[in-house]
Parts: C-alpha cells; sequence; structure tokens
C-alpha cells in the first residue's frame, strides 16, 4: 500500500473498474460521471439480474449496489455475489436512500463490505473505492 504515498485520487483509481447497479438512471450518470472523472471504468446496471450477466463479463474491482430495486433487490443480487467463488472477495458497497439501523445489519448479513446512503457527495463514492483499492 505504500506505493499509492503521495498519489493523487486520480492517478489511483486510473482503470479501476467499478460497477453500479440502481434502477434510478440519475444515481447511475451522476456516480458514472463522477467516476469516469477519477479516471474509473465504469460498468452500470439497472437492476441484479442485468448486474449478473455484466459481472462476468467486466469482472470489476468494485459494486455498488442499491438495495431497492425491482425483481432483484440489492440484498439479494450482493449475496448471490458473495456466493459465487470467483467474485466473493469483490467488495460490494450497499446505496440506500434510508439510513437505517436494520438496512445496514441486513447488508452485512449478505456481506456488503459498507453501505452509503444516498444522495452520496463525490468524496464518499472515491472514499468508500480507495478504501479497498489496496486490497486486490
Amino acid at each position: 500500500m505504500g506505493e499509492y504515498v503521495g498519489i493523487s485520487d486520480s492517478n489511483i483509481l486510473d482503470g479501476f473498474k467499478v460497477m453500479i447497479i440502481d434502477d434510478s438512471k440519475t444515481i447511475r450518470r451522476t456516480a458514472e460521471t463522477l467516476l469516469k472523472k477519477s479516471g474509473c471504468e465504469v460498468v452500470t446496471a439497472t437492476d441484479g439480474f442485468e448486474a449478473l450477466s455484466k459481472i462476468l463479463e467486466h469482472r470489476p474491482s468494485i459494486i455498488f449496489v442499491d438495495i431497492m430495486m425491482p425483481r432483484l433487490d440489492g440484498y439479494q443480487t450482493c449475496a448471490l455475489i458473495k456466493n459465487n467463488k470467483m467474485f466473493k472477495d469483490t467488495p460490494v458497497i450497499m446505496l440506500s436512500s434510508k439510513d437505517g439501523l436494520f438496512d445496514r445489519a441486513r447488508g452485512r448479513i449478505v456481506g456488503s463490505e459498507q453501505y452509503l446512503t444516498k444522495p452520496f457527495t463525490k468524496d464518499e463514492l472515491l472514499g468508500a473505492i480507495t478504501k479497498y483499492v489496496g486490497n486486490n
């Protein structure tokens, strides 16, 4: 991890592959814009089913997943990712519009590493990513 000392976030995140799973076009676009400006490669999905097919193809380094989505919610999506041998070590950050203790606990149970409340700031988003850069 020492190799990152003194390097700006944009250098650390260059080419870092991030997946955003959210049924809100606004959230996907906002996150994608912020992350691309920081040098990340961004893959988006509108729900858990679309995400699961894209994860295998793109192999993201970190995944942000909204809790409330139709068809397959964030908890189910996270559990499926974590139950896959290839992706069990991929950090999954839960996104939610409510900051509830129950939601945080349930996110931990299915294996998520962190929980961000929407709307998130650029610093929160990049902070969550940089926290896991050295772990890959």
